[in-house]
């Protein structure tokens, strides 16, 4: 794997330190975040990641800030918004992936943080 996918793996479990069952698998190839075994993120190249979000969210973050948040036709339709990763500081990382895990995380999970 490219250092800047392990770099940009490191970024994401630092930012998911107080997310509980936060565990490092895989997904399509590329290294992944995942909650109780479901994905909620995952390294799609060195600079790019692929963030479950509600769909509504989605289309927001399209329209309020194109230039960290965006689709392909490949994701048109489903629950999951591609971010370029040097356009989004920490502060803001780490608010989208709390909001990802929620939505995948099981509810036992979920307890566990509430």
């Amino acid at each position: 794997m490219p250092d800047e996918m392990n770099l940009l793996l490191a970024r994401l479990q630092r930012l998911c330190e107080d997310l509980p069952g936060v565990e490092a698998g895989t997904s399509y190839g590329t290294p992944a975040l995942k909650a109780g075994g479901k994905l909620f993120v995952r390294v799609k190249d060195a600079g790019t990641l692929v963030l479950m979000a509600p769909m509504d969210e989605k289309e927001r973050l399209i329209e309020m800030a194109p230039g960290t948040y965006y689709e392909t036709d490949h994701y048109r339709g489903w629950p999951a918004l591609l971010v370029r990763a040097a356009a989004i500081d920490d502060e803001d990382l780490r608010h989208r992936l709390a909001e990802a895990w929620h939505l995948k995380a099981p509810a036992k999970l979920r307890r566990m943080r509430d």
